[in-house]
């Protein structure tokens, strides 16, 4: 009977816990932000509520562990970015500050970890690098133990005038790690070894390359299909590759716009993800779009477009999709909010709920638990 009981309150706690998932707000701290904001988000009305914030310095990309213990942060800085490391309390909904470790490069845009906890990798914009660094037991970072760093150019005078590393992205099974380059037009993969010093090496004829003033910029892998696609900044585009899970080859398939045809400005494409159950993949659009496009994705891994909407507001620099596929959160930078929007389950298209969260500057939204 103790046992039964013990059961039933486990899954009851789980069953709230579910429909209250945490969402955590990254910033840009230069106007009225202070930093890192949690809140609890309502998968039934789609509202937020907040629970807690802490102070950081450009906390512009979040990455949770996989445990949900601890979480990590860029710090955006031109010169000399870190990356810092937060325990998280689910009880009370509330961060606390560990250390913070050099980046080993400037404007740290992009953290990851992996799956046994033992890595966090970040990729340096501004100085063309990515950076591994241990992670202890307590969840505090160590130096870093290798950089890797990026050379070349690209077409765009103006934006690839170097190399620009934008993400770090594992395949599903981790065997390896992805970095988009936007100054190079290329996808780099990485043999990643969790037990090694030296985490990473880079396999033979496993370098995918886009075409000429792209500027590849975050990564979707499919979550049942071997397909990834890439979103590129420049080009306002989705690249769809055929991924080979054995080699890290990656064999290209389709190229679609984010944008109309008939759209004359700059998209600055931001972000990408994939409804959880395999069926619909969204792209943010930036530049003089501000919109987010939603895609059809076929069984032969092929997009087509379904819907090309307002984020109701500027500069949608990040978004995610709730834990159970329901609902679309925006973080518009320039406008100070997020705008949450309804999912239809059939078709996958995207409708405003009426319902915001107010933030200043925010730039990245992560859920507890996706």
């Amino acid at each position: 009977m103790r046992w039964n009981l013990t059961l039933l309150l486990f899954l009851i706690s789980f069953s709230c816990f579910s429909q209250e998932p945490y969402l955590f707000i990254g910033t840009y701290t230069s106007g009225k932000s202070k930093g890192i904001y949690v809140y609890k988000f309502d998968t039934k009305t789609g509202t937020g509520t907040p629970v807690s914030s802490i102070e950081a310095k450009n906390p512009s990309y979040l990455c949770l562990s996989n445990n949900g213990r601890f979480l990590y942060a860029t710090d955006e800085e031109q010169q000399g970015g870190f990356v810092g490391a937060y325990a998280f309390e689910p009880t009370t909904g509330r961060l606390a500050f560990l250390n913070a470790q050099s980046s080993q490069g400037s404007c740290p845009c992009y953290v990851s970890e992996d799956k046994t906890g033992r890595w966090v990798f970040v990729a340096n914009f501004c100085s063309g690098s990515l950076a591994a660094l241990p992670v202890n037991s307590d969840g505090s970072l160590t130096p870093s133990m290798q950089v890797i760093q990026q050379f070349g150019k690209g077409k765009d005078t103006a934006r690839q005038e170097a190399a620009h590393v934008h993400s770090t992205i594992f395949s599903p099974d981790e065997k390896f790690l992805l970095e988009a380059n936007l100054g190079t037009d290329q996808e780099h993969v990485y043999l990643f070894r969790p037990n090694e010093k030296i985490p990473l090496s880079e396999p033979f004829d496993s370098v995918a390359t886009l075409q000429p003033g792209s500027g590849p910029r975050h990564i979707a892998f499919h979550p049942r299909k071997s397909d990834v696609y890439i979103l590129s900044e420049l080009s306002g585009t989705v690249d769809g590759f055929h991924f080979d899970p054995a080699s890290g080859r990656m064999t290209h398939f389709q190229r679609i716009r984010t944008t109309p045809e008939d759209f004359k400005g700059f998209a600055g494409s931001a972000d990408i993800h994939i409804r959880p159950d395999g069926k619909f993949l969204y792209a943010t659009n930036r530049g003089t779009s501000n919109t987010i496009a939603v895609f059809e994705i076929r069984r032969d891994g092929r997009l087509a477009t379904k819907q090309i909407i307002s984020v109701q507001g500027k500069h949608p620099r990040n978004f995610v999709i709730d834990p159970g596929g329901h609902f679309l959160l925006v973080a518009n930078r320039d406008t100070d909010n997020i705008v949450v929007f309804s999912i239809d389950a059939a078709s996958g298209l995207l409708k405003p709920t009426g319902n915001e969260i107010s933030i200043p500057n925010p730039v990245c939204l992560k859920f507890l638990g996706n």
